[in-house]
Order: structure tokens, then sequence, then C-alpha cells
């Protein structure tokens, strides 16, 4: 029996804005256009990453970017708050990409395939970042976990939204909630092994998971599998 091939919905350019990369402002200070501030940040989640957050010390990141211990402070406020800082500007703009598919004029598959762009771009571009929310989240004040966490909980529903719509149309089998966080697993782990610049880009890969997706949940495809 031949197996039925998904296709790729070619999306128009209107929605292809929705997750192209948007070019980084530039700031002052240091080459790479980071300013001061900026540069604490990229150090410390780099650290994090491969440290850990409990086991970097002051003194490590301030030897990292060449700043003393009052010229740091003055810049991070202090480690927990530095933390949250990490954690929270990368789930925010994820969280704003995905809010922002609600009121999309697309069908559910094409609003998939930009939530899966959205978030493997975002992981690859801030991996650091990334890396330290899935494995260091529980270094925050409960006060600041939650806050964290209900970005998180916003792009996880757009994502439930989404399939849920499609369940609706007639489009997509209804999914299990657990099947769901599965599902957007397969995206939320790529952290531990996808590179920025390697042979595929994160928009690819995460075309590809789409099509893994797809096929298992499309009633289209499930009727003509059966045939």
């Amino acid at each position: 029996m031949r197996t039925p091939a998904v296709r790729r919905s070619k999306l128009p350019q209107s929605k292809k804005a929705a997750y192209r990369k948007r070019p980084k402002k530039r700031a002052n200070g240091g080459g790479n256009g980071l300013n001061t501030r900026q540069r604490v940040l990229k150090a410390a989640a780099e650290l994090f990453a491969r440290k850990g957050y409990h086991a970097t010390s002051v003194r490590q990141l301030s030897s990292a970017v060449g700043l003393g211990r009052g010229a740091l402070y003055y810049h991070i406020k202090g480690k927990e708050r530095l933390l949250w800082d990490i954690l929270w500007e990368p789930a925010r703009r994820l969280a704003d990409k995905a809010v922002a598919l609600r009121s999309l004029d697309a069908t559910p598959e094409e609003k998939l395939r930009l939530f899966g762009r959205n978030l493997m771009r975002g992981i690859a571009e801030d991996l650091a970042e990334w890396t330290v929310f899935f494995r260091e989240f529980h270094g925050l004040s409960r006060q600041r976990l939650n806050e964290v966490l209900k970005l998180r909980e916003t792009f996880e529903a757009v994502f439930r939204e989404i399939l849920d719509a499609g369940h609706a149309q007639g489009q997509f089998r209804e999914l299990d909630p657990l099947l769901i966080k599965g599902l957007l697993g397969m995206f939320n782990y790529s952290y531990l092994w996808i590179r920025p610049h390697g042979r595929k880009t994160p928009e690819e890969i995460a075309d590809e998971f789409c099509d893994v997706i797809l096929y298992s949940i499309c009633l289209r495809q499930a009727d003509s599998a059966k045939t």
C-alpha cells in the first residue's frame, strides 16, 4: 500500500511575515551591537546554561563581562532578578507571536506551521536562554516563577486552540490533552540538540515536525490510509 503524502501548503506573503526573522536593532556598546546590560544577560545565560544557575558565582559572571562587582550589580539588581530577566524576554516574545496567530486569517494547518516555525526559530536564536528556561526556572521565587509560567501557558494555550479549531472544522481528529503536550514537546525539547547554523534551518525542521503531526491528525490522511 502506498503511503499518502502530506502536502505542505504555501503560505501567502502576508502570513509569512508572521514568522520572518526580523533584523536585530543595534545598541551602543561593544562591537557586536549589544549594550552593557545585554552583554551581561547574554554572558549570564551562557554561563547558566553551561554550569547551572546555582553553580555560577557572581565572581565568574563579573569576570566573563569584564565588570567589577559594583558595576555588575548596577546592571543586574541581584542574581535571582538576573535569572528572571533571562527567562522573561524570550518567553514574552514567543507568547506575543503566538497570541498574534489568534487574529490571523489562516487555516488551522497554516497556523500550526507558523506556530512551529516561530517556536523553533525562537529557541535556535536564544538557545542559551531557552536552555536556562527549561532547566533552571525552579531557581525563581514563587511570584516570579508564576509570571514566567503564565507566558509559557499562553503559547501552550494557542497551540491547543489551533488543534481544537482544526477538529471543530472537521480537519483534525480530536486529541487527548496528554498527546497535545507530547506534540508540543517535539518542539520544546529541541533546545537539547538544535544548532542555529545547522544543516537545516529552524523553519525547515519545524515544517518536517508539522508534516509528521499533520499526517497523524488530519482526517483526510486517516481516511486515505484505511483504503
